[in-house]
């Protein structure tokens, strides 16, 4: 793009936004714009830009160069993507096959050639592990062989364990906690004998302070020693 198509690409934008173009705006956009053409892409890309509503309502649209640049590009990249080379000679060298591919990319993106409506399919059928696979004579690669493991079951509890002490509350299959420090400690009496299928007799406050008494004398007369 020269300085005479960017003047009239900043008039093109001038209906749009009012702006003022001048000969150094154009030259400016023209700097930054000297591989761009000034072709219908390039006048449908300022269109875009103005169509689309800015995201604060306060806000001005004025577009500039690289709007124009990533708005083009986007235009012809959207022709493309349905694109799928297709060679005209099947023994075609390396250097025949970069020439008529970019030739074949060039006239879709330009719009010279209509763009593909299809997308392309894969011929032939699917490769033989592919179709193993979707039959179910294989197995996945991260199936583990052999049996599937069985869950993994508790053992329930038996004896004190297997009934909620009615001292301390402790459910089943749990220890029992002591009134004092409520560390683990030997099934209650009372757990014991809810087990065993006699009469329930919850250990007394007074029972619990004597206890705690006892306990504490002892770790005194651990203290006291030498």
């Amino acid at each position: 793009m020269n300085s005479t198509e960017a003047a009239a690409l900043l008039g093109h934008c001038a209906a749009f936004d009012n702006r003022q173009p001048s000969k150094v705006a154009a030259q400016a956009w023209a700097a930054a714009l000297h591989d761009v053409p000034f072709d219908q892409d390039t006048r449908d890309a300022v269109a875009a830009y103005y169509t689309t509503a800015p995201q604060d309502p306060n806000q001005r649209l004025w577009i500039l160069p690289h709007h124009v640049r990533t708005l083009r590009s986007k235009i012809r990249s959207a022709r493309l993507e349905n694109f799928a080379y297709e060679p005209p000679d099947p023994d075609e060298t390396p250097a025949e096959f970069l020439a008529r591919y970019r030739g074949q990319v060039q006239a879709i993106a330009s719009g010279r050639v209509p763009a593909p409506t299809n997308r392309p399919a894969l011929d032939g059928p699917p490769h033989r592990a592919v179709a193993e696979l979707l039959s179910g004579t294989v197995r996945p690669a991260d199936t583990p062989d052999g049996p599937e493991p069985r869950p993994p079951t508790e053992r329930p509890a038996s004896g004190p364990l297997g009934v909620i002490c009615p001292d301390c509350a402790a459910p089943i299959g749990r220890s029992c906690k002591s009134s004092w420090r409520h560390k683990p400690c030997r099934p209650h009496a009372a757990r014991r004998r809810a087990a065993a299928g006699e009469p329930i007799r919850l250990t007394t406050q007074a029972e619990m302070d004597a206890v705690r008494r006892l306990a504490a004398n002892h770790l005194d007369t651990i203290e006291e020693q030498p």
